[in-house]
């Protein structure tokens, strides 16, 4: 009965990884719209395992169908294909700021640079507000109690790639919460004006 069921557990595994991305670079893989992913391992090449009554693996399995246990599994997600693709870099849209704070702007950070009017000074802010596990530009909660204030129409819009992370974030001014949410990022956003 055990090897019964180490048999059909393998049989399985084997069929559900065929859609797994090969662990040997460029080794194409027969399942559609999957394409191979690089993936080292470091004890080297998985070592071909013996077909027969004992193996756990059915005849003429490869030696992918165990290495992809410990190897092709974690490979799923490959690196990004190009570096500024992982770049820090946000796209800034402001509306009804005033002063000639107004447009669209872009900022790249590490190193600082873009057309944002205060790149290096927005790129430390970011850095320093940035926090491991917490969403540097998260919305208010909705069950925040917020003061009723009105701080302008100012409204802002952020996009781009930030911590390796997707921002696509909408700020404004309409209560005491989303005022202290906007001043926080300041120089990223710019300063009310009157």
């Amino acid at each position: 009965m055990l090897r019964r069921l180490l048999l059909t557990t393998a049989v399985s595994a084997t069929a559900a990884l065929s859609t797994v991305p090969s662990a040997t670079a460029g080794t194409p893989s027969d399942a559609p719209g999957v394409f191979p992913v690089p993936v080292a391992s470091p004890a080297g090449p998985a070592p071909a395992l013996p077909a027969g009554p004992s193996s756990l693996f059915p005849a003429g399995a490869s030696s992918l169908s165990a290495a992809a246990y410990g190897v092709a599994l974690p490979a799923l997600m490959p690196p990004p294909a190009r570096p500024e693709d992982s770049a820090d870099r946000l796209t800034v849209t402001v509306h009804d700021v005033g002063g000639g704070a107004d447009g669209t702007f872009e900022l790249a950070c590490h190193p600082a640079g873009g057309s944002h009017p205060h790149a290096a000074e927005a790129c430390d802010r970011l850095d320093r507000m940035t926090t491991w596990g917490k969403d540097t530009f998260a919305p208010v909660p909705p069950d925040t109690l917020c003061t009723m204030q009105y701080g302008g129409p100012a409204t802002a819009h952020v996009t781009g790639t930030w911590a390796g992370r997707p921002v696509d974030a909408r700020y404004d001014r309409s209560n005491g919460c989303e005022i202290s949410r906007w001043n926080a990022l300041e120089p990223l956003l710019p300063g009310a004006r009157p």
